[in-house]
């Protein structure tokens, strides 16, 4: 939703530099709390206007919370946060039904209070630590984009972007997502450490007084406007071939799987990162002003793209091969168009 204050909807006649231009005003209000983390800044980016989800993964302290709510508040949305626990409950998240009375009737009724899900932005605080029936609850609306309770549907505002964290280290006691749930991210973002120049700047100015000043850049309708631009953009059949060719690669029992995917690999990538990888060079190419996406687009989007929908084999686990290791050996072994 709109916060007070929100500039007004802006007709762009042209969306490309529209995009452009809303990249260029985003970051300079984020990189005003955020330091560095550019490629996790334009994973975001990309995830949001491709109107997908993104789970982030990495180690506390390195502001993926705050990166979530910065970008919330530059581009005017309603945001909400979740800090997942074993004991939090589906209804805890998209709401629940409560006896009530009719002030004017004085009969009793059910009325539906809206749960933390009814947002624009949805932070999944730690999503691998409650149980896989309360991490259910997300699929229908990350995917329908609607959440039915009581026997009634009802649609989340849009534009809806759900936006995950998951911590790689202290596995005991969490519960590991399903695939199914992991394909419904379209990218998987791994955050790492900042370097040396960015971890003394922020530490400056998180140990100072300087409080930052993040003006919005956008509202809902303008994101939705420019969602559906992006789906509009023409894509290169040699461009879509190769996305199409990097997906059936990644799976052993293709004709055309390479020799790592075969070793290393037990199930490969859907139809769905296909998709993505379209989608998201099509967004990648908007945003930096190109009307048009390239090989190289679909290249970058390889590693969140497939990292999250690869599921390496008893085999890469015994010669220490990660998902990661197995997309780069792809990208190697898929020729180029």
């Amino acid at each position: 939703m709109p916060e007070e204050g929100a500039p007004e909807v802006r007709a762009y006649d042209d969306p490309v530099e529209g995009l452009a231009r809303a990249r260029l005003a985003i970051l300079e209000q984020v990189a005003k709390v955020i330091v560095g983390q550019q490629e996790v800044i334009e994973d975001l980016l990309i995830g949001l206007f491709a109107q997908g989800h993104c789970l982030f993964v990495g180690v506390p302290g390195l502001g993926k919370t705050l990166l979530v709510q910065t970008m919330a508040r530059a581009l005017s949305l309603e945001f909400s946060r979740v800090q997942f626990t074993p004991d939090l409950m589906p209804s805890d998240i998209t709401g629940t039904d409560i006896l009530d009375t009719d002030p004017a009737t004085g009969q009793r009724c059910y009325r539906f209070v809206p749960g933390p899900i009814f947002a624009n932005v949805l932070l999944a605080d730690e999503i691998n630590r409650t149980p896989p029936k309360t991490q259910s609850a997300l699929l229908q609306a990350m995917q329908e984009r609607q959440v039915t309770a009581g026997g009634r549907t009802y649609p989340l505002p849009p534009p809806f972007f759900v936006l995950a964290t998951q911590n790689p280290i202290e596995q005991e006691g969490t519960y590991p997502l399903p695939e199914a749930q992991l394909d419904r991210f379209l990218l998987s973002v791994h955050v790492g450490y900042p370097s040396a120049a960015d971890e003394r700047r922020i530490v400056e100015e998180t140990t100072s007084a300087y409080e930052p000043d993040v003006q919005p850049t956008l509202n809902g309708a303008e994101i939705v406007a420019l969602q559906h631009a992006i789906r509009e953009a023409p894509v290169g059949e040699h461009v879509l071939d190769y996305a199409v060719r990097l997906a059936r690669g990644s799976r052993p029992e293709d004709p055309d799987a390479v020799a790592a995917v075969r070793r290393w690999v037990t199930w490969g990538a859907g139809p769905r990162a296909s998709q993505t990888l379209v989608l998201a060079a099509k967004t990648r190419a908007l945003l930096y002003g190109r009307p048009v996406p390239s090989v190289e687009d679909v290249r970058a989007m390889a590693l969140p793209a497939l990292r999250h929908r690869i599921i390496t084999s008893f085999a890469a686990e015994a010669d220490d091969v990660s998902s990661d290791q197995v997309v780069e050996a792809l990208l190697e072994a898929v020729p180029e168009p």
